[in-house]
């Protein structure tokens, strides 16, 4: 039987040059990977350097693809990053960061511009798949899908990242530990509702207890049987945040990971997805610039008033 070939074809640009990488991280074993990843898809890799090398990258032309490995947030490198965010949306290059449960709100606040893929304390696995999104997301073809594709290749990406982790393990690289130390915060916010568009009488959101009960019932659920049977990230978040609207709370994006009931880096993606549908709104702290906070947009807010106002005072005899 002859032998199958799995190399990648190489990465061109529509010019027809090929894609260029940039790599920064300050673990050689990461960054090995990451450059052997980049090598294996296709890409060229340019730069492969240390974090602090951001600071002095500013005269050179950064790759169509940017991988950065932020574990930490310090505050150098929190700069750097925010640099490099900016630098990225100008370019439009692709960035993908993978940092820590531990730095993940700074990091997200930092990156604001370049719509970039966040991973949580990746397992290899996870890296390739973002690094592939990374190379299919070309404008053009981001334009041409409707949100029912948008999230086929969500649930796609998804699926790919499962069996990504399942070789990982087989293949004996490893798989890093799920960090469940998020810290649980929650924002408050008003909303000016209306009816297709135009002020008027709307219903309120539903009461924050009743809502707060659904979540714990939907929860239990994972006790009996297999929790990714019943994975439903959206709805999960939009109803977490709701309900924090009602408790007059704010809403971390570790918070809303920990609502999702999925994995962080699963949760980011689909916080990109609701973003993306007009369903949230990120909103900077006003006292600690290096956090930003979660929060339902009108069209989210409406909608769950309408949902709930539709099924009536029956759903709290449902939970």
């Amino acid at each position: 039987m002859p032998q199958v070939n799995f190399a990648y074809a190489p990465a061109n640009d529509p010019g027809g040059l090929p894609l260029q990488a940039s790599i920064f991280a300050d673990r050689p074993a990461v960054r090995d990977e990451l450059r052997e990843d980049a090598e294996a898809a296709g890409l060229t890799v340019e730069d492969c350097a240390p974090i602090a090398a951001l600071a002095e990258c500013e005269p050179r032309a950064l790759g169509a693809v940017v991988l950065i490995d932020c574990p930490e947030a310090n505050p150098a490198v929190l700069a750097a990053l925010a640099r490099l965010d900016l630098r990225a949306a100008r370019a439009g290059a692709r960035l993908v960061v993978s940092t820590s449960v531990a730095a993940l709100d700074e990091v997200f606040a930092c990156c604001d511009r370049s719509a970039p893929q966040i991973l949580v304390d990746p397992t290899r696995g996870e890296r390739v798949v973002a690094l592939g999104r990374a190379m299919a997301r070309r404008p053009a073809r981001l334009r041409e899908l409707g949100a029912d594709d948008r999230l086929a290749l969500l649930r796609l990406t998804e699926q790919v990242g499962e069996i990504a982790d399942r070789l990982e393990r087989i293949a004996g690289f490893g798989v890093a530990g799920e960090d469940k130390a998020f810290h649980f915060e929650s924002p408050r916010h008003g909303y000016a509702l209306s009816r297709d568009g135009v002020a008027g009488q709307r219903p309120p959101l539903p009461d924050a207890r009743l809502l707060r009960r659904i979540i714990r019932h939907r929860h239990l659920r994972t006790r009996f049987f297999e929790p990714g049977l019943f994975a439903d990230p959206a709805w999960d978040m939009l109803l977490d945040l709701a309900a924090a609207h009602g408790e007059g709370k704010r809403v971390s994006v570790t918070s809303l990971c920990i609502a999702s009931g999925v994995p962080p880096t699963t949760a980011l993606r689909w916080i990109g997805q609701l973003d993306a549908a007009g369903l949230i709104e990120r909103s900077a702290d006003d006292t600690d610039r290096r956090r930003a906070f979660i929060t339902l947009s009108d069209k989210a807010a409406e909608a769950i008033a309408r949902y709930f106002a539709e099924l009536g005072r029956g759903v709290a005899r449902l939970v």
